[in-house]
């Protein structure tokens, strides 16, 4: 496995646990110190939210470099 295909699933998964957690309003994600600026900035409805743009935008990312890099083959 290269390693571009290995970051490109880097950021699927990521973004799978943001969009997921956002979704489900996970409280061991929202109750991390790094999710905590955020909830604490914007409260927890704009967090999810906020969180749920990060993982879709981070979804799209990992979809369109897989298949640039499948086009580039």
């Amino acid at each position: 496995m290269t390693p571009h295909y290995i970051v490109q699933a880097i950021f699927a998964l990521g973004g799978a646990v943001a969009l997921l957690a956002a979704l489900f309003n996970w409280e061991w994600f929202f109750g991390a110190r790094n999710a905590q600026s955020v909830v604490r900035s914007v409260g927890r409805p704009r967090a999810r939210w906020f969180y749920g743009v990060v993982g879709a935008l981070c979804i799209g990312m990992a979809v369109y470099f897989f298949l640039e890099t499948l086009a580039q083959a």
